[in-house]
């Protein structure tokens, strides 16, 4: 087994934008009750543990967004940030509500997001839809090239833009002198569609990161589940949790275990891996320490091509669906 050749410790937010760590965290699930278990499984405490166990193991990325717990989710990472002496990289999100119709809510709400963080400015802001009904794409990126120029943020991404949505916001920023700098989207062995729709082919061609949501399919790669359990939330009543869609998948679950066996890791800490190794961002959610340090584990080594080919192969049924 090859042990030399390991992941990078920082890559880039686009071709010439802030340096990140390869592995982030996701953290919807922080002050989020809708549609998670948000001060009833678990707290600000384990939250808190998980920041710091992320920190500890050297994973400074953590993305957030406006929406995620109506703020919350923003309020608790500034305060985890301040009272940690790390420096770390946040990344959140602007939501084109409805009623934001003009480069003042634009504004406004980078405003409200960094009071709530407790920063002056932020590596990375994000659009978190391509809704563009209201507010037309040019206006939202100039406002955002605003801020750029102001200070504000370092980078403007996007996210869950198509491969020709992320082509016209690129070309907007661009007439302003701005870098689009990443497409957040969701991307896992269980969903590879970026790969098939151009999104990917895309992202290469214009020098913009892809940062991979939901890297786990929402925990069906930790290989934890055998469609006899009644998980928490909206998995609930998600079909893929149900033993006929635990089948479906058994053949890259039992490809990851092969894997971890080889590896000493666990099936999720492969499938991260191999995200790492396409080049993509991964920000698997944490709850708790435990889940921040299994999630580090997929750092400190690579699979190699022919593993990840494995991978490759065993997940293709997932290209296009």
């Amino acid at each position: 087994m090859n042990t030399t050749s390991t992941v990078p410790a920082t890559v880039s937010l686009g071709s010439n934008g802030p340096q990140v760590t390869p592995l982030g965290v996701g953290t919807w699930s922080w002050g989020d009750s809708l549609f998670w278990d948000y001060g009833k499984g678990y707290d600000q405490s384990q939250v808190r543990e998980a920041f710091q166990a992320s920190v500890e193991a050297n994973i400074t990325l953590f993305d957030t967004a406006e929406v995620y717990g109506l703020g919350e989710s923003e309020r608790l990472l500034g305060q985890f940030a301040q009272e940690n002496n790390t420096e770390v990289a946040i990344a959140t999100k602007y939501f084109p509500l409805p009623w934001r119709v003009s480069r003042e809510s634009v504004r406004e709400a980078l405003t409200k997001s960094l009071e709530r963080l407790q920063v002056d400015s932020i590596p990375l802001y994000q659009v978190h839809t391509p809704f563009s009904f209201f507010m037309n794409q040019e206006t939202l990126m100039d406002a955002l090239a605003e801020e750029f120029q102001q200070g504000r943020i370092e980078a403007v991404g996007v996210s869950n833009y198509s491969a020709g949505q992320m082509r016209k916001a690129h070309e907007y920023l661009q007439k302003r002198g701005v870098p689009l700098a990443s497409n957040q989207v969701q991307y896992s062995l269980l969903n590879r569609k970026i790969e098939s729709s151009g999104i990917w082919q895309t992202a290469q061609e214009l020098g913009v990161a892809i940062i991979a949501y939901s890297p786990l399919a929402q925990g069906l790669l930790t290989g934890k589940y055998t469609g006899q359990e009644n998980p928490a939330g909206a998995r609930r009543l998600d079909p893929k949790f149900k033993p006929s869609g635990i089948n479906k998948i058994s053949p890259v679950i039992n490809s990851l275990q092969k894997l971890g066996e080889k590896y000493q890791k666990t099936p999720a800490q492969v499938a991260l891996n191999w995200l790492m190794s396409q080049g993509a961002i991964p920000i698997p959610g944490a709850k708790n320490a435990k889940q921040a340090q299994q999630n580090a584990g997929a750092l400190g080594w690579q699979l190699d091509p022919e593993d990840t080919q494995v991978l490759e192969r065993v997940s293709q049924p997932w290209l296009k669906g």
